[in-house]
């Protein structure tokens, strides 16, 4: 049975896998303009505005992917007591999503991240945010809230963008309350210390991030790959390192083995998001009953679809099964 059958026969023959989402929740806001001129007061354009929009960042675009995908989804996160909180409240439960394991902490801004961009070319970025430690009666209301949720859910997936939320503790009373209902934790990181995700399932950072936390120069080519895996293999005893390598594809590593799977896009106009489109089908497509392996191969053509749109956008399993078709052509 070929894979795209595979896929096609798990879906029919089953429910949809449920997966709940815990990470750094944010709203992407895009400026869309025309620039044709330089500004009298300083070196830069001047951006005639067009039109504006916002969508949902962070692990909120993981949430989104993973809707698109055909999965039922809970989040769990942090946000402000403002405008902005409200707002990108709104944007999930108009996408069915529960919202009552989100947090409100009165001490921070919900994260706005502004991007301008003249044509299909973005000039500045403006972030808004904080980035401090959560209190501990926030982390213990958030873990407790977060505990019957993860006893529900078939796969909790973290979404980590060093945005204060995954302390060392709270990290770890997350995956400890996961692997005691068996429920297996996949982990897109950031930061340098992955020893507080010790006892996730999964972990996928990228080229740049896993060079970081391994403390190494560079990754060039696969046994660079190997031996930084190692250093993450002993800080956190996860089963699978999943390394996205943008033009080179993504690696596929266990403590045995490793298999890179090349780029699948043929164009590229924005990485926006990319890796947590990736993340995402990993997910999905593990919590529907395929290998990791192959739910790596889908993950790189859902990557492949989202990079050739300006912006955060999606892919459906439909989407991924027709680029896997065009791509075998």
């Amino acid at each position: 049975m070929s894979l795209t059958d595979k896929v096609h026969s798990l879906q029919s023959a089953q429910k949809k896998p449920s997966i709940l989402v815990i990470g750094d929740l944010m709203i992407d806001h895009y400026i869309w303009g025309h620039a044709s001129r330089l500004s009298p007061e300083a070196p830069v354009p001047i951006v005639d505005v067009k039109t504006e929009s916002t969508t949902l960042g962070g692990a909120g675009n993981v949430v989104q992917n993973l809707v698109a995908l055909g999965a039922n989804v809970s989040i769990g996160g942090i946000i402000g007591n403002d405008v902005s909180g409200r707002q990108l409240v709104e944007m999930l439960e108009n996408e069915g999503i529960k919202t009552n394991t989100i947090i409100k902490d009165s001490n921070r801004c919900t994260t706005v991240k502004t991007r301008v961009l003249a044509g299909s070319h973005q000039l500045v970025r403006v972030d808004r945010e904080v980035k401090e430690a959560l209190s501990a009666e926030l982390e213990n209301e958030l873990a407790d809230k977060l505990a019957a949720v993860i006893s529900a859910a078939d796969l909790v997936l973290l979404s980590d963008y060093n945005k204060g939320l995954f302390s060392r503790g709270l990290t770890q009373r997350l995956i400890k309350i996961a692997n005691d209902h068996q429920k297996n934790v996949m982990v897109d990181p950031k930061g340098l210390n992955y020893e507080k995700y010790k006892g996730a399932y999964l972990i996928k950072p990228n080229r740049k991030e896993l060079a970081e936390a391994a403390y190494t120069e560079k990754i060039g080519n696969v046994a660079d790959i190997q031996d930084a895996a190692k250093a993450i293999f002993s800080q956190t005893g996860a089963t699978y390192l999943v390394v996205t390598l943008s033009e080179d594809g993504i690696a596929v590593v266990t403590q045995q083995t490793t298999k890179l799977l090349p780029v699948k896009a043929t164009e590229v106009f924005d990485v926006t998001g990319a890796g947590d489109t990736v993340i995402a089908a990993i997910a999905y497509f593990a919590a529907l009953g395929l290998s990791v392996e192959e739910a790596c191969e889908l993950a790189n053509h859902a990557a492949a679809i989202v990079v050739r749109h300006v912006g955060s956008v999606t892919a459906t399993v439909d989407e991924i099964i027709k680029d896997m078709e065009n791509s075998a052509v």
